[in-house]
């Protein structure tokens, strides 16, 4: 039998936390069947549309970052001289999803 500590010390963030941070997860991922899945469960745990847009939104940004990152490595990689800024480096002072 478990004991209601034991459940807290498993359970370390909220479940709507959780399954938000799973929406961006799959969204940053590509993975349609992962984010209909968690949609769903998102929907019927009460988890509105404007928080699941803006996890996707965040998650998109996020995304969109390291893709410029990879292409600047590629490029630098196979000596092409063209890079682009990040919209999150320490240089930007700014943060992907802002």
């Amino acid at each position: 039998m478990e004991t209601p500590k034991a459940k807290t010390d498993e359970q370390v963030l909220e479940n709507k936390i959780e399954n938000l941070i799973a929406i961006g997860a799959a969204t940053a991922a590509n993975c349609i069947p992962c984010f209909e899945h968690l949609y769903e469960k998102a929907i019927n745990s009460g988890i509105t549309l404007a928080e699941i847009k803006r996890v996707s939104e965040i998650a998109g940004q996020v995304k969109k970052g390291a893709h410029i990152a990879l292409t600047n490595s590629i490029n630098e990689l196979i000596s092409i001289k063209e890079t682009h800024d990040l919209p999150c480096d320490k240089t930007a002072n700014k943060s992907c999803c802002s």
